[in-house]
């Protein structure tokens, strides 16, 4: 039986932190810190007007935690206003997704967040010239063997990574938020047509409420890897808790997942945040687009095992099955099988071939 991790109770519960012995909290801060979540139970913890019950050791890495999260957002907006310049003589709007639009939103999901990247989306048409502006100043793709470029231009709902040469920060061109190929297929014009302008910003934009937490949803559930699951799954947290303060938000959340065709992602999102972090969730809500029992219960059973913090503590002897088993999952829902097959051929002769795997 899979048991909510230390962390997941302490980000959920914070106030039980005086029952909380130094070895509880060594637990907690090994496993906030694979999760990438140290700095967010910092910000919970400053919140609730708890940071100063805290310990003097573990007080000292969530305040270092706190620094780096600080640092890596005042990065985000050089980047991103980087990204602005380089891009303003395409004209072409862009739309800030996950952290970074989290950030330029002023959400509470930004606060304590750390970053590997940059997502944008930006329209197909336009998708051309956006890569050529973005060469031009100095941003190089990171995928330079052609099967993969092939993989990412033909197949994919992203360029190949690109990385400035003299920064290395690095930008995900998206003009879908699922692959050409996968079996769901969210319009991105519609995205692109309800998402909503910076202030302060003439072609700076961000999704919708409803749509940044039904692209969340689709990012994570749709993942093949989860080293950050319990992370993107916090984001939701927030984005919920702070959305559904318009009584508007979970009618309008349901109807745009059903006209996007994600209601499924998002079914999976809402059971495993609200059993996951107790996220206060319309009951009605957690059964809408449910699978059939049996396929729900092996779901529950293969998330609740990667949704947990990439930590030893969290394991156990049938987490490596679930991690396999979703990223098959993940390449059957991306990719109709005699292309799959193709594609996981290629890459294991690729594998063989090359000590160091691209991934995708």
């Amino acid at each position: 039986m899979i048991v909510v991790s230390a962390l997941a109770r302490a980000l959920r519960e914070p106030e039980r932190l005086h029952s909380w012995t130094l070895a509880d909290w060594d637990l907690i801060v090994r496993q906030a810190r694979s999760a990438n979540l140290l700095a967010r139970l910092a910000v919970i913890l400053e919140d609730r007007g708890l940071a100063d019950a805290v310990p003097p050791g573990p007080a000292a890495h969530l305040e270092a935690a706190r620094t780096l999260a600080r640092a890596q957002e005042e990065a985000v907006r050089r980047e991103v206003t980087h990204l602005v310049k380089a891009l303003e003589g395409t004209g072409v709007q862009i739309v800030l997704l996950k952290g970074a639009a989290y950030v330029f939103a002023g959400l509470p999901a930004a606060r304590g967040r750390i970053f590997s990247d940059i997502d944008i989306l930006v329209p197909d048409a336009d998708l051309a010239q956006v890569e050529a502006a973005l060469m031009l100043h100095g941003w190089a793709t990171t995928h330079h063997d052609a099967y993969d470029q092939r993989y990412y231009r033909k197949w994919m709902h992203e360029l190949p990574p690109l990385r400035h040469i003299s920064r290395n920060t690095v930008v995900d061109v998206h003009h879908r938020i699922l692959p050409r190929t996968a079996r769901l297929k969210p319009d991105s014009g519609k995205l692109l047509s309800s998402s909503r302008q910076l202030p302060g910003w003439q072609r700076l934009r961000v999704l919708s409420p409803a749509d940044m937490v039904v692209h969340s949803a689709v990012h994570l559930f749709f993942n093949e890897e989860f080293s950050n699951g319990l992370r993107d799954l916090a984001d939701l947290d927030a984005l919920l808790r702070h959305f559904s303060g318009s009584p508007a938000f979970w009618p309008t959340l349901a109807e745009r997942a059903r006209e996007l065709d994600l209601a499924r992602p998002l079914h999976y999102a809402l059971r495993h945040v609200s059993e996951i972090f107790a996220t206060p969730v319309p009951s009605r809500l957690l059964h809408e687009s449910a699978p059939p029992r049996g396929l729900g219960a092996l779901m529950n059973a293969l998330f609740l095992r990667v949704l947990q913090p990439d930590h030893a503590s969290s394991r156990d002897w049938l987490t490596p099955f679930a991690q396999r088993a979703l990223y098959i999952r993940a390449h059957w829902l991306r990719m109709p099988p005699l292309l799959l097959a193709r594609h996981l051929t290629v890459k294991a002769f690729k594998r063989s071939e090359d000590p160091v795997p691209n991934h995708h």
